[in-house]
């Protein structure tokens, strides 16, 4: 028996050993390590458990911040619309999972006006076909193709039966790369660099359940570096060359406006000095905008509606006004209503009748609990 035990022994030690390599739990230095613990929640959102004559119009409600949806002609409301958008917010970008049968879509010039929501998304399709336009240039996608396209620009299209994923990334994530990515709107991505993005998203939606809070800027770096990969121009194209340049220089020209929409020296002069252009090079870059002082105006005005619209912000509409430099509310409430079609005091009250009368607090914690709040607090 004593020989049997002193042969067995080597047989067992190699185990002990192997064990005692592996921490226990509870262990002090396990107190060090990262947190490994899953931080993601989806916000889901299906019309699979309505009425099928109510199926459209919560999903035209559900995508009322982005586009206006309609159905094919063939289509009625009656016949149902059983369609899943589930979201997942990891700070710098959102994640979107999304099935929907066929429809059409448009972001109207209408809609940028009222909206502060100007970012970029990507579509990587799964199923189905697409073809969305902007200024009358046409983008056809299909199953596994990856799509580049803004919020910032009107845009429209139609898309058949399809289950996609949607990558909303904010604008100022790229704002070293602006001219780079304006260049390529409403593009379809192709080469090895757009193929290893489509794996790389394909990976990240497979681990989202799974993320920690350490990984979540780390994914949205490495989404970016990879996107600007694919995008990036030939050295030797010229004409391109040249057209980045414009677009670079509108894109500082936007932030210029925007980081400084409350100022009184906001002026073509100021823009000229900040940006180091001629006034004949600046009023050429804003031609396709309506001019510079239009520009400025319409962006002046969206601020002033967003803040009209904002609950918290009790200010009188008066000092609004002023605040977004105009000098009399006679002048501000035509601007207003020849830009949203409704006076500033129809326009609030608008914004606020369907708001329950919660503490500031609690609505803004509702707010950022929809998919609406999470794009616009996106790169917030």
């Amino acid at each position: 028996m004593d020989t049997k035990r002193q042969d067995e022994a080597p047989a067992r030690q190699p185990r002990d050993r192997d064990r005692r390599r592996w921490p226990r739990e509870g262990q002090p230095h396990d107190e060090a390590a990262p947190s490994l613990v899953p931080v993601l929640e989806p916000l889901a959102f299906s019309t699979l458990e309505l009425a099928p004559r109510d199926q459209f119009a919560a999903w035209q409600l559900h995508m009322a911040p982005l586009v206006d949806v309609r159905l094919p002609d063939d289509k009625s409301p009656d016949d149902g619309f059983p369609a899943s958008h589930t979201a997942w917010n990891l700070g710098g970008m959102l994640i979107v999972q999304q099935r929907a049968p066929a429809h059409s879509y448009i972001r109207s010039a209408a809609k940028l006006r009222s909206s502060s929501i100007d970012h970029w998304y990507i579509v990587l399709s799964r199923t189905g076909r697409s073809w969305t336009e902007v200024d009358r240039r046409v983008a056809e996608t299909q199953s596994g193709k990856l799509e580049i396209r803004s919020l910032g620009y009107p845009f429209r299209g139609r898309v058949t039966d399809s289950e996609s994923l949607f990558l909303y990334l904010p604008r100022d994530l790229f704002s070293d790369a602006a001219s780079t990515l304006d260049a390529k709107n409403n593009s379809i991505l192709s080469g090895n660099f757009a193929d290893l993005l489509a794996d790389y998203v394909n990976s990240v939606e497979a681990r989202l359940r799974s993320l920690t809070a350490e990984d979540l800027p780390r994914i949205v770096h490495a989404t970016r570096s990879m996107i600007i990969a694919c995008l990036a121009p030939p050295a030797d194209h010229a004409a391109a060359a040249e057209q980045l340049a414009s677009v670079g220089l509108m894109e500082r020209a936007r932030r210029y406006v925007q980081n400084n929409l409350d100022a009184a020296h906001l002026t073509p002069d100021s823009m000229c000095r900040a940006l180091g252009v001629s006034r004949s090079r600046l009023y050429q870059l804003f031609e396709p905008s309506g001019g510079v002082l239009h520009y400025i105006q319409s962006r002046r005005l969206l601020a002033a509606h967003v803040a009209l619209s904002d609950p918290a912000d009790s200010r009188r509409i008066v000092d609004i006004a002023e605040t977004f430099g105009f000098s009399s509310a006679a002048n501000f409430s035509r601007a207003f209503s020849k830009e949203f079609g409704y006076s500033p005091r129809e326009g609030r009250s608008t914004m606020m009748l369907p708001r329950p009368a919660h503490s500031v607090s609690l609505a803004e914690r509702e707010k950022t609990s929809s998919f609406e709040g999470w794009l616009k607090a996106l790169g917030s």
